[in-house]
């Protein structure tokens, strides 16, 4: 909370110095450390109040593309480059209808957000003071509440969709090697199955082959190792026997 109200404070300062910043003011402020989700409010980086409509919207961007744009300021093209790009998309939301509700409706659900936690704060207040008097109960307090209130709340919003949009990602990524995975198994079968078809008639000669091998040897092995029983004559000694 520390680090968003000295960003505010000196946030407010630089724009109340100098109502129409310069060029070199313009950068810094869309460029200096932690912007990045400032910007993601296009009312913000256009310095404009969330009921602006479209049109004055255009005209502030028009001037800010005049101040930001990297033909005018060669010394600095690269950091301008940057900037420049934030206004372009800034606009483009404003000028979306669908993004335009939806960056409104961040304003809403930051000032019902703000609402509980002041009611929290004022709670919070009175058990420790016996008062319930807070800094949010003056404009100044409650314009400075809000501005942090609306950046979290955008900040929250990108997360879930960074967060959805990864999740969507790797699925796309599962069922890409899915289908790679499938692709090969098809691939594979379709060249055993044609190497199957392929060898056929070779197998079969192969098969004769071995059997013909076969019957050859077996006949070999009878002729040369049958010999028949031999005849045992019998004595004296065997008949008395009986």
């Amino acid at each position: 909370m520390e680090d968003f109200d000295r960003f505010y404070t000196d946030l407010k300062a630089t724009e109340k110095g100098d109502a129409s910043l310069t060029s070199k003011q313009q950068i810094d402020r869309l460029l200096r450390p932690g912007s990045t989700y400032l910007n993601l409010n296009p009312f913000e980086v256009l310095q404009l109040e969330p009921e602006t409509d479209v049109e004055t919207a255009k005209k502030k961007y028009k001037k800010l593309s005049l101040l930001l744009h990297p033909d005018k300021n060669a010394d600095d093209r690269e950091r301008a480059e940057k900037a420049f790009d934030i206004i372009k998309k800034a606009i483009a939301l404003i000028e979306d209808p669908d993004e335009l509700s939806k960056c409104r409706d961040t304003y809403t659900e930051a000032k019902a957000r703000l609402a509980v936690a002041m009611s929290e704060k004022k709670r919070k207040a009175k058990r420790e003071t016996k008062s319930d008097s807070i800094p949010e109960d003056t404009p100044e307090g409650y314009a400075k509440a809000l501005w942090i209130m609306v950046t979290k709340v955008f900040a929250d919003r990108e997360k879930k969709r960074k967060t959805l949009e990864d999740r969507a990602n790797e699925e796309k990524r599962r069922l890409a090697e899915e289908m790679v995975a499938a692709a090969e198994k098809r691939k594979l079968e379709e060249e055993f199955k044609k190497n199957y078809e392929e060898t056929r008639d070779e197998r079969r000669v192969s098969w004769r082959d071995f059997v013909k091998k076969k019957e050859k040897k077996l006949e070999t092995y009878r002729g040369a190792n049958f010999k028949p029983p031999q005849t045992k004559l019998e004595t004296s000694k065997d008949k008395r026997s009986k």
